[in-house]
């Protein structure tokens, strides 16, 4: 059939191209080579339109990652989205998603990144709203415009470059450093990396952006979209002078941590994930904006695998409880599907940065590095705070989903025998717990060894356990008798709802329009204008065709009489 067809040749491919593109970084990192393609699309007497490529280590393993996830989520989706009859529609969207994402890798040039960029935006648009009811159609229209805002900075820069002469940014970077014309260019590409990778104040879109179907989110917040800003600002990391990355420092540092805080009082399955990876995004951009560009993009890399993971088993929990998200309802699942819990437990354990999984490479270089820089006292505290809250929402995950009291109704029947889901897991099982250590020692040619007092050495760890400890005790409440959350309603409302950030970005931005909307509504459109307006007119037109018709009815005398008026009238006319 059709949906089998399109599913399993777009994996072949996309599997066989990513192995290809990883192994070929993994050669350009091995001899350092960088290659320019250029493309003459058009020559026209003295001018000519030229698309250029940029092919380095960081591109291709980027690219290679991007394809590899994709492919498994395409396989995934074939299972997933077995019941859906427009399968081939979701797949050519989800193909577009990767090509966007393929242009603004390998592009040196911020014209073409511009189109990978809009391309993004506007597939994530036909992604969101896939499902096709109002709240899908509210949070694709919140995702768009808040992506709009990025879009509309880069479209500055790219007129701001008009003063450079080319719009290839990658071979003025190291010249004009020091440039204020490069300072601008540069602020508006990190409002558009902040708008992109939701970080405050552009928060509320990404967990809004849960409504598209479980497979989009794997690939969105793993490797595409949202690390799109990311892989931008790594770029643009050269030129970044002292007070946009204090800048940077701080925006991303109190988005980590809000959305960690966050995470601990949503009970939405997608939305917990959601907002873990807005943590990771804050502790991506954090590290980049301390000058560690490569150790940003190694947790990048390490990150897209097991989050990609933990959605694809938050897929098939919601699979098997029959669309039901809240985790409330969820409970001893790990002896109903016991593999899908083990790769959830191991997908999270990498989150936390257990020892030896992927996340553990990437996450305790990056605290060690933190430990060893320059960092006044308040950074220090969000990047450790935010690591123990990461922890602590994922041991509530576990408690409510694995461990708790058996909540679900007894007609739920429990099957993980869906062969593509199972398939597509287990490979990004495997790849989350060696891919963390398979990439650094690519990466990093000669290996880190970092050497902390004792007392920082184990802050890490002792910080893990405390998460954990404390996720538990907070998930071991008795909510019925005790709903401490009540007590201090406003403190939890507060923290619950990312800081009030959708009441002011989202809902406090829409309600005015919206309000004035409905008043010109009912004063213009239902008021007096109705009848000085169209409906007027069509009033008097109906009276007089009403008029004329009662007229053609008439008698004979009528129209002999009128025919002797105008034949007078026109005698008249004619002595004048």
């Amino acid at each position: 059939m059709m949906y089998l067809s399109i599913c399993y040749i777009s994996f072949i491919f996309l599997f066989i191209m990513s192995i290809f593109l990883i192994f070929l970084g993994f050669n350009f990192i091995i001899n350092d080579m960088i290659y320019f393609v250029e493309w003459n699309i058009i020559s026209f007497n003295s001018g000519s339109i030229v698309m250029t490529f940029l092919f380095d280590w960081m591109s291709l393993i980027f690219m290679g990652f991007v394809f590899f996830i994709s492919s498994l989520v395409i396989l995934y989706s074939d299972d997933y989205m077995k019941g859906d009859l427009n399968i081939s529609r979701f797949i050519l969207l989800v193909l577009m998603f990767v090509l966007s994402m393929m242009f603004l890798i390998i592009s040196p040039n911020l014209i073409s990144i511009l189109l990978g960029w809009d391309g993004l935006g506007l597939v994530s648009y036909c992604l969101v709203i896939y499902y096709q009811n109002i709240s899908s159609y509210n949070a694709g229209m919140i995702t768009a415009l808040s992506n709009r805002i990025g879009d509309v900075c880069l479209l500055m820069s790219i007129a701001w470059m008009l003063n450079f002469g080319s719009w290839n940014f990658i071979y003025y970077l190291e010249l004009l450093g020091d440039n204020f014309e490069m300072e601008i260019i540069s602020f508006l590409v990190i409002v558009a990396a902040m708008t992109k990778s939701a970080q405050i104040p552009f928060s509320s879109w990404l967990p809004s952006a849960m409504a598209a179907p479980t497979p989009v989110s794997a690939l969105v917040h793993s490797s595409t979209l949202v690390t799109a800003g990311i892989f931008l600002l790594i770029r643009f990391s050269i030129v970044f002078n002292d007070w946009m990355n204090i800048f940077l420092l701080l925006v991303s540092g109190l988005t980590m941590f809000m959305a960690g805080l966050g995470a601990n009082f949503e009970y939405d399955l997608k939305k917990i994930i959601a907002l873990s990876t807005l943590s990771q995004l804050g502790l991506m951009m954090s590290i980049l904006s301390m000058g560690f560009s490569v150790l940003a993009f190694f947790h990048l890399m390490t990150h897209a695998l097991f989050k990609a993971l933990l959605f694809m088993c938050a897929g098939m929990l919601i699979h098997v409880m029959k669309d039901s998200q809240d985790i409330r309802y969820m409970g001893n699942m790990v002896h109903q599907v016991p593999l899908t819990s083990t790769c959830l437990c191991i997908s999270n354990f990498a989150l936390c940065g257990m020892p030896f999984l992927a996340g553990f490479y990437s996450k305790d270089l990056i605290l060690e590095m933190v430990c060893l820089s320059y960092v006044n006292i308040f950074g220090f505290f969000l990047f450790f705070i935010s690591t123990g809250l990461t922890v602590c929402y994922s041991f509530r995950l576990f408690y409510y989903t694995l461990c708790g009291d058996f909540n679900m109704l007894s007609m739920y029947s429990m099957s993980e025998y869906n062969l593509n889901m199972i398939s597509g897991m287990l490979c990004l099982l495997f790849m989350a717990i060696i891919g963390g250590s398979f990439i650094s020692w690519i990466i990093f040619p000669t290996p880190l060894f970092i050497c902390l007092p004792f007392y920082l050495s184990s802050l890490v760890l002792m910080i893990t356990f405390l998460g954990g400890w404390f996720g538990y005790e907070v998930s071991n409440i008795n909510i019925g008798n005790k709903l401490l959350t009540m007590s201090f309603y406003l403190y939890s409302m507060f923290m619950g709802s990312m800081w009030f950030m959708p009441y002011l970005s989202t809902y406090g931005m829409s309600c005015l329009p919206l309000h004035l909307g409905y008043k010109f509504y009912k004063i213009f459109d239902s008021g007096w204008s109705e009848y000085f307006g169209g409906q007027g007119m069509h009033m008097l037109f109906m009276y007089m065709s009403k008029i004329n018709q009662w007229w053609q009815y008439n008698n004979l005398k009528f129209f002999l009489m009128f025919f002797v008026m105008w034949i007078i009238m026109l005698m008249f006319m004619l002595i004048i």
